[in-house]
C-alpha cells in the first residue's frame, strides 16, 4: 500500500536526509517536501529528486494555514512528518522571537490544518501526525545521572528548548482533545550529510579544511549523545510503521562524547587523511594538515555561552524493546561516512560559508 507524506522542513538537514531515506525505502510513496527556505533550508539538498515521479516541492511557511491545508488535500496526504524548526541555540539566545513563531505558532498551525483535513469531514480519515523533537526539552544531566527517558520531567533551559517543549505539549493536547493521531520522537544530537555548517561537526570539518580556528565553548567538557542522521531516519520509520498512537519515543545513538573529544577526533581523522592523500593537500592548501601540521593547532577555547546545558543523554530502551530499533552506526563509523560526504561535496558546503 502506498502512502502520501507531507514532510515539513524537508530542505533542512534532518528533513532532507529523511526524504532521501524514505524515497529509497518506499519509492512508490508520494512525498510532498515543504520548506520555507530560510537560511538553513537549502533546495539543493533535494536536487536529485526534483522532477521525479511522486516527488513535489512546496515553497511555503508552516505558519501559512491555507497553503498547508491545500497541500494536504491536493496530494491526499495521510502522513505528516514535522521537522521544520528553528534549532540553533545561539540564535535562540540572540533572537528568541523567531523560535516562538516557527516552533510554537508554526506547529499549532500545522496541527489545525491536519485536524481540518483529517477530522473535519463526516468520517475521520486514517492518518498520522509525527512530531520530531529534541532531548534538550528535558534540561541538563549530572555526570552520573541516567539518560533521559520518556517520562522525564521537562526542564528546558534555552529559548530554543523551551519552544520545542511547547510544541511537544501542543501535539499531545491535539491528540487528547481532538483525537488527532499523533506520535512524537525526541532525538539526541544528529550529524551527517547536509548538516548546515554552523553546528559543531560540520563547522569543525570545514574550518579545518580552510585553516580557520576551531572554537570550543568553555573547557570543552559538555557532553552530548550523538546519533548518525540516517539512524535517526530509521528510528522515525519504526515509529511511523510500528509505533503506538499518542506515544513518545526517545531516539538516541548510544554515543556520549564531550565536545573537545569530538573536535580532537575530527582533527586526528583529517590529519591521517591528508597524510595519505596528496590530492587533499592540493585541494585544501590553507589547512595545516596540508603542511604536515596537526589540525589540533586550530583549537581555540572561547567563552561559554549563556545557559549552556552540561550533559544530554538518551535512554533509548523503550524504542529498542517496543519497536526493535538499534542504531547501526557507532560515532567512529558515522564520522568516517560524514567525512567522506563533506570531502566529496565541497560544491555543496562552500557557498554556505561566509568566508
Amino acid at each position: 500500500m502506498s502512502r502520501s507524506l507531507l514532510v515539513t522542513g524537508a530542505a533542512g538537514f534532518i528533513g532532507a536526509n529523511f526524504v532521501h531515506y524514505w524515497r529509497r525505502q518506499y519509492p512508490q510513496d508520494t512525498i510532498v517536501a515543504l520548506d520555507a527556505l530560510t537560511y538553513a533550508g537549502n533546495r539543493a539538498n533535494l536536487a536529485s529528486l526534483e522532477g521525479s515521479e511522486g516527488f513535489h516541492f512546496l515553497h511555503a511557511d508552516i505558519r501559512d494555514y491555507a497553503a498547508v491545508l491545500a497541500a494536504l488535500g491536493r496530494h491526499a496526504v495521510d502522513t505528516l512528518v514535522h521537522f521544520a524548526a528553528e534549532s540553533h541555540v545561539d540564535r535562540s539566545i540572540s533572537g528568541p522571537a523567531a523560535f516562538i513563531e516557527t516552533n510554537v505558532v508554526g506547529t499549532q498551525v500545522l496541527l489545525e490544518a491536519a485536524r481540518t483535513h483529517w477530522l473535519g469531514g463526516d468520517s475521520p480519515r486514517p492518518h498520522r501526525f509525527h512530531h520530531v523533537s529534541t532531548d534538550e526539552v528535558y534540561g541538563s544531566l549530572a555526570a552520573d545521572a541516567p539518560g533521559f527517558h520518556e517520562e522525564q520531567k521537562y526542564e528546558p533551559n534555552s529559548p530554543y528548548s523551551a519552544s520545542k517543549a511547547a510544541s511537544d505539549h501542543l501535539v499531545r493536547a491535539w491528540h487528547h482533545t481532538y483525537g488527532l493521531q499523533v506520535s512524537t520522537s525526541n532525538c539526541s544530537n544528529n550529524y551527517g550529510p547536509y548538516h548546515f555548517p554552523e553546528k559543531l561537526v560540520p563547522l569543525c570539518l570545514t574550518n579545518i579544511l580552510r585553516g580557520l580556528p576551531l572554537p570550543v565553548y568553555g573547557d570543552g567538557s559538555n557532553i552530548r549523545d550523538w546519533l548518525y542522521v540516517e539512524d535517526h531516519c530509521r528510528g522515525i520509520e519504526k515509529v511511523l510503521l510500528q509505533g503506538v498512537v499518542g506515544e513518545t519515543y526517545n531516539i538516541g545513538g548510544n554515543n556520549e562524547w564531550n565536545n573537545l573529544s569530538i573536535v580532537e577526533l575530527l582533527c586526528e581523522r583529517l590529519d591521517r587523511r591528508f597524510a595519505g592523500d596528496a590530492g587533499l593537500r592540493e585541494r585544501f592548501p590553507d589547512s595545516p594538515c596540508a603542511r604536515g601540521e596537526s589540525a589540533r593547532d586550530l583549537i581555540r577555547f572561547v567563552e561559554d555561552r549563556a545557559g549552556h546545558d552540561w550533559r544530554y543523554a538518551i535512554d533509548a530502551a523503550k524504542i529498542a524493546a517496543d519497536l526493535g530499533f538499534q542504531p547501526v552506526e557507532t560515532f567512529e563509523t558515522g564520522i568516517e561516512k560524514t567525512l567522506d560526504w563533506y570531502l566529496a561535496n565541497e560544491a555543496w558546503w562552500r557557498p554556505l560559508l561566509a568566508n
